[in-house]
């Protein structure tokens, strides 16, 4: 084992285990919907609160996807969405169950499965998804979007990292999960 599979060992004991990785999507979720609850308390739909020069809290609501992909559809993608997500995350959980490559791409999994849910929560809850990060350059706005968005994107370079051989484990190997497997 090398000094940084310890140091990561010692970090997160369990962590070859996928339950370890399923209850850290969980925690993700719930970070998720913790600060989500957060912003529907502290601010009315719709306002806004200058952070920096380019930054904004804001409280908005994304009836669609990612950049209000089907916002001005009929309703029916409120359930669409609900479905996918739910979907994706029984796929994910279980592929985790069977065992993966590495460390990182079990992360990656475990963020796809919190922000999914996260996501999947308020479109239930809420209708919609509450969106609040709000990044801007003079006078144009980046669509706004929650954490559960940054833990679909981080997963993105995850599993690219991944898929070309990097570890965070060891550079350039796959150091394969024991399988788990009852």
């Amino acid at each position: 084992m090398t000094a940084t599979q310890k140091m990561i060992a010692a970090l997160l004991p369990g962590a070859d285990s996928w339950q370890f990785w399923l209850r850290l999507s969980v925690l993700f979720a719930a970070v998720d919907q913790a600060v989500k609850h957060l912003i529907t308390v502290l601010m009315p739909l719709g306002t806004s609160h200058p952070v920096t020069s380019f930054f904004n809290v804001v409280h908005v609501r994304n009836r669609g996807a990612a950049f209000s992909f089907l916002a001005d559809a009929d309703g029916w993608q409120r359930y669409a969405f609900i479905a996918l997500g739910i979907c994706v995350s029984a796929g994910l959980a279980w592929i985790l169950r069977r065992g993966v490559a590495s460390r990182a791409e079990a992360l990656a999994y475990a963020l796809i499965i919190g922000g999914a849910m996260g996501n999947v929560i308020d479109r239930i809850v809420r209708g919609s998804v509450v969106d609040y990060l709000d990044f801007h350059w003079l006078g144009w706005h980046w669509p706004a979007f929650n954490i559960a968005d940054i833990y679909l994107t981080t997963t993105a370079l995850l599993l690219i990292m991944t898929a070309i051989g990097i570890s965070a484990e060891s550079p350039g190997k796959h150091t394969p999960l024991p399988d788990n497997r009852c």
